[in-house]
């Protein structure tokens, strides 16, 4: 069945086909980029939605019988608190902030990254490359940047001109002339206001924790360049798939892309694809307002790591999606109810091949997660045999990536006070007392369980016994 992506750099929906043929008897590989986390703090909720994004895309090539060959970065140097080039580095920072060294705070915050992409079930990338790790790589881009005239160089840094480029700012469908003509920015020795930095020169006398040797003088390289130089190393100068945030589309990813056009004459990557953003009471989640929250805030709270993925595959990668408290305990419920569903079908059979289909037709169109639920609810649903079903969705659970086949339910006795207020529900049921039935059933959930009506009468578990073992 043919795969459709949103490319956001045709601003089309297109036809997915892997550009190296496979050899004979192996399976095609799809070459994919997505930039990884600035390692200066904790990642938000509203970050690994994306990365959410990123493994069911994945997933999706997996399940269409690609190999992925999967590079995600890790900065930890460069990023400076403006993406116009100003400002401290935020590693820097964020190292001055907690007391310890750059390098130090550089491996806690990538190593909380990685326990969180776990928790949430999300695949490890094939290769893990940090920009430290890469400087003599950056350099030589650099350098072959500057050979093809692309540079000027100021007291800070070594500039990209990005006036040399004609069709500079395509992936943002940029207005240059109305930047130029209303730019409130600080140029300082800048050109332009969208010229960037490939390499910063460390501020007179000042010792850098972070800082090379280079052609140039003592710095450190630019935010845009380490992700240019690092999928050319481990992918190629063109590969499949670049993705990101929704943030990275004016600056971030139109430079690495005027960086490889510069260099080798390419967009670096076939298909451009981004994720949009989580929104905290509409506006955008950010680090920079201080107040964020985490995947452990909501663990604190009693949710399983899970059901924050099954919230985000309620809502298609390209739209906002609001957080709340509310709908968060919807997809908590649904994924539990899905859970036991599941378990209580016992040994799984054969799939059915129409139910299969219509999973991937959903997930082909570019990764239609809420569609592609919505045949896993009809399938839940159905009248087909219970080993049919539980065989169809541990298919599905390969994009899902909700560990189905994993779960099971914890033995916990239910406290009697909680068995009571069930019964008193009961009664007001069977007396048509409703108001009163759905109060008791609100001080059952407050109390952190979850009923469940069956033809056999209510059935009672805590939250906790719906969690993965």
């Amino acid at each position: 069945m043919t795969l459709y992506l949103y490319d956001t750099y045709t601003r089309s929906l297109r036809e997915f086909t892997p550009l190296n043929p496979a050899p004979a008897g192996e399976k095609p590989e799809v070459g994919l980029y997505t930039c990884g986390p600035t390692v200066y703090d904790y990642a938000h909720i509203g970050n690994l939605r994306t990365y959410i994004f990123e493994d069911v895309l994945r997933r999706v090539l997996e399940f269409n019988g690609y190999r992925v060959n999967h590079v995600m970065n890790i900065t930890d140097v460069g990023h400076l608190t403006s993406d116009a080039d100003e400002g401290e580095d935020k590693m820097e920072k964020g190292a001055r902030r907690l007391g310890k060294t750059a390098w130090d705070i550089a491996e806690f915050f990538a190593g909380a990254f990685r326990q969180d992409l776990a928790r949430l079930n999300i695949l490890e990338p094939t290769i893990w490359c940090k920009a430290t790790d890469h400087i003599p790589e950056q350099i030589e881009f650099i350098r072959c940047i500057e050979e093809k005239g692309y540079t000027y160089r100021t007291s800070d840094g070594i500039y990209f001109d990005t006036s040399k480029l004609p069709n500079y700012g395509y992936l943002a469908r940029l207005d240059i002339e109305g930047l130029q003509a209303g730019a409130r920015i600080e140029m300082g020795e800048k050109r332009h206001p969208t010229d960037f930095a490939l390499w910063k020169f460390s501020p007179p006398g000042q010792k850098r924790q972070m800082e090379w040797d280079s052609p140039w003088g003592v710095g450190f390289p630019g935010w845009h360049i380490e992700c240019s130089a690092m999928s050319a190393k481990y992918l190629c100068t063109y590969f499949d798939i670049h993705c990101g945030g929704e943030d990275h589309i004016s600056v971030h990813h139109s430079n690495e892309i005027a960086q490889t056009e510069a260099c080798y004459g390419t967009r670096l990557a076939n298909f451009w694809m981004h994720g949009h953003f989580l929104q905290l009471d509409d506006a955008k989640m950010a680090k920079s307002s201080g107040e964020f929250l985490r995947l452990d805030t909501l663990i604190e709270r009693g949710y399983d790591p899970l059901a924050y993925r099954f919230f985000c595959l309620s809502a298609h990668y390209r739209s906002k999606l609001n957080f709340h408290w509310d709908s968060l305990d919807g997809a908590a419920t649904s994924l539990d109810r899905l859970r036991s569903n599941v378990y209580e079908w016992g040994e799984p059979g054969e799939p059915d091949q129409d139910y299969v289909e219509k999973f991937t037709a959903q997930v082909n169109d570019d990764l239609n997660m809420p569609r592609a639920l919505a045949v896993t609810w009809d399938l839940v649903k159905s009248d087909l045999p219970a080993a049919v079903k539980k065989a169809t969705i541990l298919v599905f659970d390969q994009v899902l990536g909700l560990r189905l086949a994993e779960w099971k339910p914890v033995d916990e006795p239910i406290p009697d006070e909680i068995l009571a207020l069930v019964e008193q529900r009961q009664a007001a049921r069977r007396e048509k007392r409703w108001s009163e039935a759905d109060a008791l059933r609100d001080q059952v959930i407050a109390a952190g369980y979850e009923i469940e009506d069956t033809p056999e009468g209510p059935r009672v578990r805590h939250r906790k016994q719906l969690q993965s073992s």
